[in-house]
């Protein structure tokens, strides 16, 4: 697993509902060594951090294939950065990936956290505004990590899987559950359980107290 492409954003201005919004979601390859801190990568905007960012969801990571089976699929280029992740990994596959299974790159550590569900914005930037539903119907939502340790990392490092020998949550159970119209407490008390993001554990959380 390699880093195939480092992507940070401006911000910028989009909108939506009759109203201007300001997103961080244009992200755009940078080149040369990025420090990787709590809160995200050096230079990086994120605007809503109770939703996108925050330090339990400081980096978003995105798969080169997955890139390409959109790029198929959409018949039409799919480049580095145009889900609005920070780093695209080669060989980087969510379908066996678990809540808690960290990333080693150089000096850096990654905790995943969450899912990616998406929001209006993704659906703007692909200019469909049922994007957000093929999204959800694809499974394919990368995956939020904290930063538990900080350092620097460039195109080409060498990633590091190291998987998590607890029972936590498949990335994929909570991204399928989260779109779910009838939830599963079962599926939902074990997401729970695990190093959650506080954002999805805020929400879940919410959806079984009223179950």
């Amino acid at each position: 697993m390699k880093i195939v492409s480092i992507n940070i954003a401006k911000p910028a201005e989009i909108t939506h509902a009759g109203r201007t919004v300001e997103t961080g979601i244009f992200k755009m390859p940078v080149s040369g060594s990025v420090s990787i801190t709590k809160s995200g990568l050096a230079g990086d905007h994120i605007i809503d951090k109770s939703v996108h960012g925050g330090e339990d969801q400081a980096v978003y990571l995105y798969s080169q294939e997955d890139n390409d089976w959109w790029a198929s699929k959409l018949a039409r280029p799919i480049e580095p950065g145009t889900f609005g992740e920070n780093l695209t990994l080669s060989s980087f596959s969510t379908d066996t990936l678990k809540i808690g299974d960290r990333l080693k790159v150089n000096d850096v550590v990654l905790e995943i956290s969450a899912p990616r569900t998406p929001c209006f914005k993704l659906a703007q930037k692909m200019g469909n505004p049922k994007f957000v539903k093929i999204f959800a119907e694809a499974v394919k939502p990368g995956a939020y990590a904290r930063v538990i340790k900080e350092g620097k990392a460039q195109v080409g490092d060498e990633v590091i899987i190291e998987k998590t020998t607890q029972d936590y949550s498949r990335i994929h159970e909570v991204f399928t559950e989260w779109h779910s119209a009838k939830k599963s407490t079962e599926v939902l008390k074990k997401a729970l359980s695990s190093p959650l993001s506080n954002h999805h554990r805020k929400v879940i959380q919410e959806w079984v107290t009223d179950n």
